[in-house]
């Protein structure tokens, strides 16, 4: 499972945004997000990287 820090998600409509991003890399990515805390967790077997330039690209970068 991959864990991503996402300090500016900050709400269930950024949380929403990131899921759809995380998403359209992986469509059969199970994704759980959880803005209290600013962490995502990916469960796909696709490269980390594909999913933090799909953030970073969607104004939403990895701050680990």
């Amino acid at each position: 499972m991959l864990r991503f820090y996402i300090p500016n998600m900050t709400c269930g409509g950024c949380a929403k945004s990131v899921t759809k991003t995380l998403l359209s890399v992986d469509p059969q990515a199970r994704i759980e997000t959880d803005p209290s805390t600013h962490e995502v967790r990916v469960d796909s077997t696709l490269d980390e990287n594909a999913f933090l330039t799909a953030l970073t690209e969607a104004g939403y970068p990895d701050k680990q």
